[in-house]
C-alpha cells in the first residue's frame, strides 16, 4: 500500500514557508504523493494554486488534487488548469472530483446547490472531452495545453454512498474516501462497496481505492493539536459532532498510526493520506519515520 501526506493547508498559520517546507519533505521521505483539498468559506489556500506550487516545488511524488468540488467550477477554465499542472508536473497529477458537503461553498463560488450530481457527471465527461482535443464550442480552437498523460490525468471520485458510488462507476479511474475515525470496519466496507460497484457496471478492471485520515505526530501536545484541529474543521456541522469527533479522533501516536495503516491494507486500500493537523514540521518528519520503519 503506498502512503501518501496531504499539506496541511487546513491548519492555522500555514504559510509560504510550510509550502516549501512541507513540499520538499514529502518529496523526499518515503510517500506517494503530496496534495491538498478545496473548502472556500475557510482560511486555506486556494487548491489549484496551492497544488501548482506543490508540483513546482517536487520532482517524484504524484500531485493528487484531492479534491476539487468540480460542480461549482467552470469545466473549461479547471480543464485548462489541470492540464496545465499536469504539464508542469511532467505529468504527474491525479484528479479527485466531488460534489462537497457544504452548501457554504457553493454561495461563496456564486453556485446553484442544485443538480450537484448530474453536473458532476457532466463535467467529468467535458473534461476528458476537452483533453482529447475536441473543440469547446463549433468554431472554437481547442483549449490547451495538451495533458501529458494522455486522455488527461486519472480521475478519481469522492464518492461513498451506494448512488454515488453506482454513477461514479460509470467514469472514474477510483475512489477518494476519507477515515473520519479511521476505523478497520468502514474502511473494508467502502473497499468492498467500491468493488461491488465497478463490478456492477461491467468494469474490467477494480477500482483504485483511497483513504486517508486526520493525523498528528511529533508535537508537545498531538492529542491536544490532534482534537483542537478536527473540532475547528468540522464546526460548520455543528458544534456537538464537531465537538464529539474531536474527542474521538485517534491518530494522536505512532502505535495507533501504525494500526490504521496496517487495517487499511488489510482493507484493500491502495493509498493511504495522511492529513496533517499541524503545520509543525517535526509532524512531517514523524510521519517519515513511521512510514519508513513499516516500510522496512
Amino acid at each position: 500500500m503506498e502512503i501518501g501526506v496531504a499539506l496541511p493547508t487546513m491548519a492555522a498559520d500555514y504559510d509560504r514557508r510550510t509550502t516549501v517546507e512541507w513540499s520538499h519533505g514529502i518529496d523526499a521521505g518515503p510517500f506517494s504523493s503530496i496534495s491538498c483539498g478545496e473548502r472556500i468559506t475557510f482560511r486555506n489556500q486556494e487548491v489549484m494554486v496551492t497544488n501548482a506550487a506543490a508540483a513546482a516545488l517536487t520532482e517524484r511524488v504524484r500531485v493528487f488534487v484531492n479534491l476539487l468540488v468540480l460542480p461549482f467550477h467552470r469545466i473549461n477554465v479547471t480543464a485548462k488548469q489541470i492540464a496545465t499542472l499536469d504539464v508542469l508536473s511532467d505529468g504527474r497529477v491525479t484528479l479527485g472530483v466531488g460534489i462537497g458537503g457544504r452548501e457554504h461553498d457553493y454561495l461563496a463560488a456564486e453556485s446553484s446547490f442544485d443538480r450537484r450530481h448530474q453536473r458532476l457527471d457532466d463535467g467529468v465527461a467535458e473534461l476528458r472531452r476537452i483533453w482529447s482535443g475536441a473543440e469547446p464550442f463549433d468554431g472554437a480552437d481547442p483549449v490547451g495545453p495538451h495533458p501529458v498523460q494522455h486522455g488527461g490525468p486519472p480521475i478519481l471520485a469522492g464518492a461513498m454512498g451506494p448512488k454515488a458510488l453506482a454513477r461514479a462507476a460509470q467514469w472514474a479511474d477510483g475512489v477518494s474516501g476519507f477515515a473520519l475515525d479511521a476505523g478497520a470496519e468502514g474502511m473494508a466496507a467502502a473497499a468492498i462497496a467500491a468493488d461491488q460497484a465497478w463490478t456492477d457496471a461491467g468494469r474490467d478492471t477494480p477500482p483504485r481505492k483511497i483513504s486517508g485520515c486526520f493525523a498528528v505526530l511529533g508535537t508537545a501536545d498531538d492529542q491536544g493539536v490532534l482534537q483542537a484541529f478536527t473540532y475547528d474543521y468540522l464546526a460548520i456541522f455543528g458544534t456537538k459532532f464537531a465537538r464529539m469527533m474531536a474527542d474521538d479522533a485517534p491518530v494522536w501516536n505512532r502505535e495507533r498510526l501504525e494500526q490504521v495503516l496496517d487495517d487499511a491494507e488489510a482493507a484493500g486500500v491502495d493509498e493511504f493520506i495522511l492529513v496533517p493537523g499541524t503545520t509543525d514540521a517535526a509532524c512531517l518528519a514523524a510521519f517519515a519515520e513511521a512510514v519508513a520503519a513499516r516500510s522496512a
